[in-house]
């Protein structure tokens, strides 16, 4: 009879880029993103991550902010386990991330 030994979990460098024109959307769910944040950090599903931009901030403001993505690092077994954690997230849910071009 097979074993059904779970798959260890690894730590993944994960990219995940915005879908084109959706800064505003983002930014209207931001609050949203950090709060489900906590609970994922605090669970060790998320480790870390920020925000990639397409050009240097030029304050501190973020609604001046040309985001491209995402970056973070995500305790998975699988990619396609990243996936699925990533699919949960505000940013996704709203159509912010595009979680099928997702590097890691």
């Amino acid at each position: 009879m097979a074993s059904s030994t779970p798959q260890k979990k690894i730590e993944w460098l994960v990219v995940v880029p915005d879908f084109p024109g959706v800064n505003s959307k983002r930014l209207e769910v931001r609050p949203q993103h950090f709060a489900g944040l906590a609970p994922a950090v605090t669970s060790g599903l998320y480790k870390l991550g920020g925000a990639i931009l397409h050009d240097p901030p030029t304050s501190a403001d973020p609604t001046t902010f040309n985001f491209a993505g995402s970056t973070v690092v995500i305790l998975a077994s699988s990619r396609e386990e990243i996936k699925e954690t990533l699919k949960n997230d505000i940013y996704a849910k709203e159509g912010v991330w595009d979680v099928e071009n997702v590097s890691n």
